[in-house]
């Protein structure tokens, strides 16, 4: 029989979906100045890739926005619409799919804010507003994204002409016989002419009166804001997320009153898509939305240990509390006395910390491992590497597999980091884009420690460090192969491993991947 820590452990679940939102606004952990900054009235995108807590956030956000008394509307967009696939039918043209999306997802916004109206008629005057909501559902029908491609012309004549001469005789001498001559001519013509003018792909977007009546309803209900929060953006297809972006630069973001939020993963979103010139259909990163935020960047053990224990610990111990029984729970006081209880070294919990590399849904899920595998005892080292192992391979390196040559790449990152250079992170050029380093990434495989660090040897040139996933060299540990830091670099006292990255270093030759390398060994 499991200890009841374990057993608490071994009843969480991974997903901030399946919780009850007055679970998730009593399990939210801050960490460092996130809430502050997402709590702003600025309009923003929340990067983070599965699992670091976006959906977690925005719950709470919503939360705290409805306790000020504002009105919060959350869109998980892999609900909007009710047309299955037609947003990623690719034999239906990007016109009919985009108008098709954001008119569901404008209809979204303008059903969540009537219920809310209708809900708040005390706070609301429903017979001012109920008008105008009306309106606001016309307006809706007149979005449309226009455009062409090929235009072609085909016209055809035919024309038939039909000549005939004909002579008969009659003869004297017998006035029955008739000798008779014909002669026919026949002609006939057809002409087809085709023209086709082909040019570059160009849309438009249309957005009639939705801007104005918006606004008209935002003045109803002032002095209330309304906070519009987008969540699951990347599920949107790729190629319809500028216009969608497009909808919300040209009508909501213009209007006072209003904040927009959006939960997005970096390497599957395209806010803008370039026109000529200086145009474009979408959202400036930077410019329209004003700031973002990385998750990604919050919680990282290599980046500030204790900050990632202090938010792991408290983590843990607001996800278990609710779930423990009394006895238990009157020695679980402090976050403290969790970790405590439930490991049984200190160093097991930091263990515990740097396997997570961060994302609190591979935290959760070692963990729930770890707790089985330790059953009546409190959990050790050796449970959480095999535990991290044991999750590597069930659940990131077998998804690897799906993506041609990322298993490979993944390989000989590995063997180059780890196994030449006993590292266990890397330098790349933060100008210099790679889609199977981005899909790494994105699978959890790879991790941003440190953004933009610079060396005197490599002037006006920035570089990202990228660690490698602990589940990657779980079993090097304790051998002559472990990694001795994060990387290599040289200085003036000769060349050493660092353990926390900085901004700015003497050089950092030893540590860039050279990712041509990789690119020659598949020739």
């Amino acid at each position: 029989m499991t200890t009841p820590l374990n057993t608490a452990f071994l009843k969480l679940s991974r997903r901030a979906e399946t919780y009850e939102r007055s679970h998730l606004v009593l399990t939210f952990v801050d960490v460092g100045p996130l809430f502050i900054l997402l709590s702003n009235k600025d309009h923003q995108i929340l990067y983070g890739r599965r699992g670091t807590g976006k959906t977690h956030a925005l719950y709470y956000l919503s939360d705290y926005i409805e306790s000020k008394g504002d009105i919060s509307i959350m869109i998980d967009m892999r609900t909007v619409g009710s047309t299955g696939g037609i947003y990623s039918d690719p034999t239906i043209q990007i016109p009919e799919r985009a108008t098709r999306l954001l008119v569901d997802t404008l209809s979204s916004i303008h059903d969540k804010l009537l219920n809310f109206v209708i809900e708040n008629d005390d706070r609301i005057d429903l017979s001012e507003v109920g008008p105008l909501l009306d309106k606001l559902a016309e307006a809706i029908t007149e979005v449309i994204v226009s455009g062409s491609v090929e235009q072609e012309i085909t016209s055809s004549s035919r024309s038939q002409f039909q000549n005939g001469v004909s002579t008969e005789l009659t003869l004297s001498t017998n006035p029955s016989a008739r000798l008779g001559l014909q002669l026919n001519e026949q002609q006939e013509e057809s002409s087809t002419q085709r023209s086709i003018r082909r040019g570059n792909e160009r849309h438009r977007v249309h957005f009639g009166s939705v801007c104005n009546v918006l606004s008209e309803v935002i003045q109803k209900i002032l002095p209330m804001n309304l906070w519009i929060l987008l969540d699951e953006w990347s599920e949107v297809p790729l190629d319809l997320q500028p216009y969608l972006a497009d909808l919300l630069r040209r009508t909501i973001f213009p209007i006072a009153g209003i904040t927009v939020k959006i939960a997005a993963i970096e390497q599957r979103c395209q806010f803008r898509l370039g026109l000529e010139g200086s145009h474009y259909i979408g959202i400036e990163v930077g410019a329209d939305a004003a700031t973002s935020l990385n998750l990604d960047e919050f919680m990282v053990f290599d980046n500030n240990a204790e900050r990632a224990k202090d938010f792991f610990s408290e983590l843990l111990f607001r996800h278990v509390r609710p779930v423990l029984d009394e006895a238990t729970l009157s020695e679980i006081q402090t976050s403290s006395d969790l970790i405590r209880h439930a490991f049984n070294q200190r160093n097991a919990f930091e263990e515990f910390v740097r396997a997570a590399e961060g994302v609190p849904r591979d935290a959760i899920n070692i963990l729930v491992i770890a707790a089985q595998r330790a059953n009546i005892n409190p959990i050790n080292v050796q449970d959480i590497r095999v535990s991290a192992k044991t999750w590597y391979n069930r659940a990131k390196e077998s998804a690897v597999n799906a993506k041609p040559g990322a298993l490979d790449l993944l390989r000989w990152i590995v063997d180059e980091v780890v196994g030449h250079r006993r590292a266990r992170a890397f330098l790349l050029r933060s100008d210099v884009r790679h889609q199977l380093i981005d899909y790494l990434f994105d699978a959890r495989l790879l991790h941003v420690v440190k953004h933009n660090i610079s060396a005197h040897d490599q002037p006006g040139v920035r570089f990202n460090v990228y660690s490698i996933d602990y589940g990657c060299y779980v079993d090097l540990i304790n051998t002559s192969r472990a990694p001795q830091g994060l990387y290599e670099i040289e200085n003036s006292d000769g060349i050493e491993y660092v353990q926390v990255p900085a901004n700015d270093y003497r050089s950092i030759r030893r540590a860039i991947l050279q990712l041509e390398r990789f690119e020659e060994s598949l020739h």
